[in-house]
């Protein structure tokens, strides 16, 4: 279509063209030949571009494609929350680790009996916490709030309660040094009472470090964790009263 306009105005770049009905087109004047000035009159050719608009809209559908796979598929899953381990006066939770898929990380918030415990640090890191001055025998929930920049999701209550003073099954015992006899009578006893099996290593749910002598690597994670480092007679007093004893007068180095 070619369509002929008289230039009515140019000023700052912008031309005013005038149609043959005298309606006003607005016109980059950078656009028009050299030479042009109020009166010029210009031919236009203006004709639909098929083959841009295909390209066009080919590179939005693809870009949109890009989008979702990247934004759409997935989201994040709400946390998983369980019970790792229960004592008298303690509990132990793990969750699975993080997933935000493509969303920030706002925070990850521990709640117990529907109120704020805690804010989980380095929640991409840990997956575990240890609650501790809880009362014997009593009934909790907990559940975690992770906030992303995508929303909030809450994991499910996990009701937890903590146990009686004769149920044994929640000591969970790391071994230090010793002989080769305490270590298989300390196995012997902590079978016999229904409590965990030794572990290798320190962790979040060790309850108690047993050892004759105070060295070793194992020995000083203990003690930066604070966990109660004990003799071999501790374990043999709780067999002996069918309950938890105090701990205090079997510590390590204590006569």
């Amino acid at each position: 279509m070619l369509i002929s306009l008289t230039v009515g105005k140019l000023d700052a770049g912008l031309a005013i063209l005038l149609t043959e009905d005298k309606r006003l087109i607005e016109f980059p004047s950078i656009l028009l030949p050299q030479g042009i000035a109020s009166g010029s009159i210009v031919d236009i050719q203006v004709s639909r571009n098929i083959q841009a608009e295909a390209a066009a809209k080919d590179a939005f559908n693809t870009l949109q494609d890009e989008i979702y796979q990247l934004y759409g598929l997935h989201s994040p899953q709400k946390p998983t929350l369980r019970l790792r381990n229960a004592t008298q006066t303690s509990i132990v939770l793990e969750w699975d680790p993080i997933e935000l898929a493509t969303a920030k990380l706002r925070s990850l918030t521990l709640y117990r009996n529907n109120g704020k415990a805690g804010t989980i640090p380095n929640p991409m890191a840990h997956t575990s916490t240890k609650i501790s001055g809880l009362a014997v025998g009593e009934e909790y929930s907990f559940h975690l709030i992770l906030r992303t920049s995508a929303g909030t999701y809450s994991s499910d209550k996990v009701t937890v309660k903590t146990h009686k003073m004769t149920d044994l099954s929640g000591i969970t015992v790391c071994p230090g040094v010793m002989s080769a006899e305490d270590r298989e009578a300390l196995e012997t006893s902590l079978q016999r009472i229904g409590a965990k099996r030794l572990q290798d290593i320190v962790r979040i749910d060790t309850t108690h470090f047993v050892c004759t002598e105070g060295r070793g690597h194992a020995w000083e994670k203990a003690l930066e964790m604070n966990i109660p480092v004990v003799r071999p007679e501790w374990i043999e007093a709780c067999e002996r009263e069918g309950r938890i004893v105090v701990a205090r007068n079997y510590y390590l180095g204590v006569d």
